[in-house]
């Protein structure tokens, strides 16, 4: 699970003032310890140090405080105004006593894919492209061509026979102008260093620009620049200090390489409001840079208040999964996954905004690797067939990009509300809502109408990203919990429960999307309704939230077959998407052309074993040809 079953009991509870815990003892890794070997071996390892993250005012300031006590600085994060360091438990609340300063641990993080591809079908392409309506977009020249996509991940392979497809675009120019290993703080060279698979398959949806035998491609858009983010490990664990460092050089970095979309294929526990997590406060520093983000639900599973940081974050785009069954272009038995996590947020927000096919999504990775949890399917061609909100996340971060192609003006605001205002909910053939908003969100993404829309204004509203960061505002969503335990969401003035049928004409207005024409308040300064109850501790009594480690005793749920004993009833249809008319825009990025196309014999097989090579990387300025009016 992501939140306690305690926290969820005090739901939209506000952080009181942090203090520690000093009567449960650990190892200083969320381990809890015996007693039997006696206080002094206890009080032994309560010393033992480790990492916390440390924000201040400024960066003198947790200097000072760092080194005053006898610890020391790991790494530095201007773009929150923290440091990570080591230092023992008791210098650690030495420091949480400081005025202006917050001490929290460096808790685990976990790439978000669920049942690591181990239930085999027999498949050869995606299909992701034509089911999202991108192959249609990808005909008239949208395919994402310069548009920057970040992926903060377990890096990236980019040589070898299908690795290549993630270093070149579609015409087979050099499309990679860096790549940063955030676990080692330092710009890499290596083309191959994932040693896990989750970021190279992750890249592979957004990017791939192979193309299947029926011509279409296997990424959403196939000639994006890619920027990877090297964070996580062969394992797909990290910690907050690697993935704040990625984020870090992700926004000092975000005009030089000209980033416009990040995907967060990741997830840890939520341990306080949204506006008070590190990752979450580096990630609306971003939003407000122009950097649309894009991240996972979570695969804890049906689980109420299960999504996971960032994914609690309302300014971002969170994303849900489903599954076709394994019947590609037969919609009446696309379902919710049974790993997808579940809404709402402790602040009282809908998420997931969309949901995406997260379901035993195929791409092409080289196969050299075994990948340990991810195993080839059985064409034997190379690709690999995993399951998760990661690859859901996938989905929305290509069609974000193409969205960006096609008019490189919008804000990320607006392209959170025409991938919202485009979305088709599931329904039955009564018109009720096949799932709840707290399952599907807007409903399934399409990436035709989200880059034809010319929707704006229905995204974060209600909201100050300025305020937030300051710390002069905080907000809350329209979803609160009755005295009976039903969650309940503000539809105009009135409170509609789960008791009803969602999308009875109570709730929703024939043709309205969430957040639509004012249907939803999707955002209020916190308190000001009385709505909320606040005050309320977050689980542990201390700061630091221990024994919550990523894998550990089914805090997430593994393993998940598609196609699971019809958990839901069959014949609900995404319905169709509207098309709107949309002016064309195009934007170079760089200035760096290379002389030539790369194939793959032009480059020497590059693993992160040995010497680094030293070089410097071009990318390739392509037009785009112009598009015409979408209808």
């Amino acid at each position: 699970m992501s939140i306690s079953n305690t926290l969820k009991t005090m739901m939209f509870a506000s952080v009181a003032v942090v203090g520690f815990a000093g009567a449960v003892a650990t190892n200083g890794y969320g381990d809890f310890l015996s007693t039997d070997a006696g206080n002094g071996a206890v009080k032994k390892a309560k010393e033992q140090p480790k990492s916390y993250i440390v924000q201040g005012k400024g960066s003198e300031t947790l200097k000072t405080a760092v080194t005053s006590v006898g610890g020391s600085i790991s790494r530095e994060f201007p773009i929150i105004n923290a440091v990570s360091a080591v230092l023992t438990p008791s210098q650690a609340e030495v420091i949480a006593q400081l005025d202006d300063v917050r001490i929290q641990d460096d808790r685990s993080v976990a790439t978000m894919s669920a049942g690591n591809g181990q239930n085999k079908k027999f498949i050869i392409d995606n299909y992701i492209s034509t089911q999202t309506g991108a192959d249609q977009l990808h005909e008239l020249g949208i395919t994402g061509l310069g548009v920057t996509v970040a992926v903060l991940d377990s890096g990236t392979i980019m040589a070898g026979q299908h690795g290549f497809n993630l270093l070149v675009d579609s015409e087979g120019y050099w499309r990679v102008p860096a790549k940063y290993d955030a676990i080692k703080s330092r710009r890499t060279w290596w083309l191959n260093d994932d040693k896990n698979g989750h970021g190279s398959h992750v890249s592979g949806i957004i990017a791939s620009s192979l193309k299947a035998d029926n011509g279409k491609f296997n990424g959403i858009a196939p000639d994006v620049y890619l920027l990877s983010v090297k964070a996580f490990d062969k394992n797909g664990q990290s910690s907050y200090s690697k993935v704040l460092d990625g984020l870090n050089w992700i926004y000092h970095n975000r005009e030089t390489y000209r980033i416009r979309v990040l995907n967060l294929s990741l997830g840890a526990d939520v341990q306080s409001n949204y506006w008070d997590d590190p990752i979450n406060q580096a990630i609306m520093k971003l939003w407000e840079a122009g950097i649309v983000v894009v991240t996972s639900a979570g695969n804890s599973g049906h689980e109420d208040m299960s999504i996971t940081v960032p994914g609690n974050n309302p300014y971002i785009i969170t994303v849900g999964a489903i599954t076709d069954s394994y019947t590609p272009f037969d919609y009446s038995d696309d379902r919710v996954t049974t790993f997808s996590s579940t809404g709402p947020t402790v602040e009282g927000f809908v998420k997931p905004e969309v949901v995406a096919y997260g379901g035993h999504i195929a791409a092409k990775v080289d196969n050299r690797y075994a990948f340990g949890q991810f195993f080839e399917s059985e064409t034997g061609l190379g690709y690999q067939e995993v399951s998760g909100t990661s690859q859901a996340s996938a989905v929305v971060s290509g069609i974000a990009a193409l969205m960006l192609q096609y008019n490189p003006y919008l804000s990320p605001d607006d392209v959170k509300c025409r991938i919202m205002a485009s979305a088709k909910m599931a329904h039955d053939e009564s018109g009720k809502m096949k799932f709840s908003p707290f399952e599907q969100g807007h409903g399934m993404v399409n990436a035709y109408a989200a880059v034809a829309s010319n929707k704006t204004g229905c995204a974060n509203r209600g909201l100050d990203i300025q305020a937030d960061l300051a710390g002069t505002a905080h907000f809350m969503g329209p979803v609160t919990k009755t005295t009976g335990g039903e969650f309940a969401i503000l539809v105009g003035d009135k409170l509609v429960t789960e008791g009803h049928q969602w999308g009875d004409s109570s709730m929703l207005a024939e043709g309205h999307q969430w957040g639509d024409s004012g249907i939803f308040a999707e955002g209020h300064q916190w308190g000001d309704s009385g709505i909320f109850s606040e005050g309320h501790q977050w689980g542990d009594s201390g700061i630091l939230a221990e024994g919550h480690q990523w894998g550990d005793s089914g805090i997430f749920a593994e393993g998940h077959q598609w196609g699971d004993s019809g958990i839901f009833a069959e014949g609900h249809q995404w319905g169709d998407s509207g098309m709107f008319a949309e002016a064309w825009n195009n934007r170079d990025l760089f200035s760096e052309v290379a002389d030539s196309v790369v194939t793959p014999s032009d480059l020497a097989i590059q693993d992160e074993d040995g010497e680094e090579p030293v070089q410097e990387w071009e990318t390739t300025e392509r037009s785009a040809p112009v598009a015409p009016p979408l209808n």
